[in-house]
């Protein structure tokens, strides 16, 4: 092989191992600079924002939506959605919460049985999209319908009226509140346990896409499942995985919902769906599905965060959230975009 042949491969491979490139190429990238933005733009706006105990409260806002919007984002990733995901956190509460009253059993198996049917949920709805080939949009907004009727007609059927009976006096409540609803002080900050929930879903969802077979398998679904059957994914096992990772994200914030509050209301989480896909679109994923992070999930989960209890402590009209909401998302869609242009013209 020739010096000058030689010479040329150097240089493909040190223009591989950029590291601009492998910036450029990150996902989350738009979403870390809009972060940036919204914490200087509320450092400047909001007096206290920067505060120990505002960044506990910021922090406990994100992972409300950051435990959702990680398995959110790898279903995302694997080029579907879940348009019963808000309603779903609901149906897991009013089970843990129905069952262990109505059979006057110690909270935790509430708990399991929750598990077992958030799972089985979960399961449900890849199952049915990978055999009818539905749309997920179909396939999702028929759960969402039914789980929404059913959360409220077996909870007037049960308990006589909207909401779920307490259980903050029964056998193992203390323990399980502990797991699911417990504050700690870390540094001097209060930090909701919900917080650890989402780190830890986070280092795993990374983990995932970026060190396993699976994750391998899931851009791959995402990015054509045709091509990826063709060479041995298999396709609906990925799939339904997938809906039940999101089924188990629905569990653990369901869980965090009972015994905060220790009765739980039938109607909440409808609309709450857009909003874990919101984090997700943010934090780069594609609406057409194969590319995007776990970390950029979490990232677009700080920035509803950061936004939503910004606007509180600048003492503006809360009514402007949703406008503020709806600008970083296409913004960061935008950003996205360029992001990837430049990635691929470095190529």
């Amino acid at each position: 092989m020739s010096a000058a042949t030689d010479g040329d491969l150097r240089d493909e491979r040190t223009l591989q191992t950029s590291p601009l490139r492998k910036l450029l190429a990150r996902p989350e990238l738009g979403s870390v600079v809009g972060a940036l933005a919204v914490l200087v733009f509320f450092a400047l706006a909001a007096d206290g924002f920067l505060r120990a105990a505002s960044l506990g409260t910021v922090l406990y806002a994100s992972s409300t939506i950051g435990i959702m919007a990680v398995p959110v984002a790898l279903l995302m990733i694997g080029g579907e959605f879940d348009l019963s995901a808000g309603v779903l956190v609901t149906s897991s509460a009013l089970v843990s919460s129905m069952f262990s009253y109505q059979m006057t059993a110690n909270t935790w198996v509430g708990v399991g049985v929750s598990l077992l049917v958030s799972l089985a949920i979960g399961a449900f709805n890849g199952f049915v999209l990978t055999r009818t080939r539905l749309p997920s949009f179909i396939v999702t907004l028929g759960t969402f319908l039914r789980l929404t009727g059913m959360n409220l007609g077996f909870t007037k059927l049960i308990d006589g009226t909207v909401s779920t009976k307490t259980i903050a006096d029964m056998e193992g409540f203390p323990s399980a509140h502990a797991v699911f609803a417990s504050t700690l002080t870390l540094g001097g900050v209060d930090v909701r346990v919900t917080v650890l929930w989402w780190f830890a879903l986070v280092a795993l969802g990374s983990w995932i896409l970026l060190r396993t077979r699976a994750g391998n398998w899931i851009f791959a679904v995402g990015g054509n499942q045709d091509a990826a059957r063709a060479v041995g994914v298999p396709v609906a096992r990925t799939k339904i995985a997938l809906y039940m990772g999101v089924a188990f994200g629905a569990w653990v914030s369901g869980q965090h919902l009972l015994f905060s509050f220790d009765a739980v209301q039938s109607g909440e989480g409808v609309g709450n769906e857009l909003i874990y896909i919101i984090a997700a679109v943010i934090g780069g994923c594609l609406i057409t599905g194969g590319y995007g992070s776990a970390v950029g999930s979490a990232i677009g989960a700080l920035l509803f965060g950061m936004t939503s209890k910004g606007i509180v402590f600048a003492e503006w009209n809360p009514d402007w959230f949703k406008f503020f909401l709806g600008a970083m998302l296409l913004l960061a869609t935008l950003l996205n975009a360029w992001v990837r242009k430049r990635a691929e013209a470095t190529k």
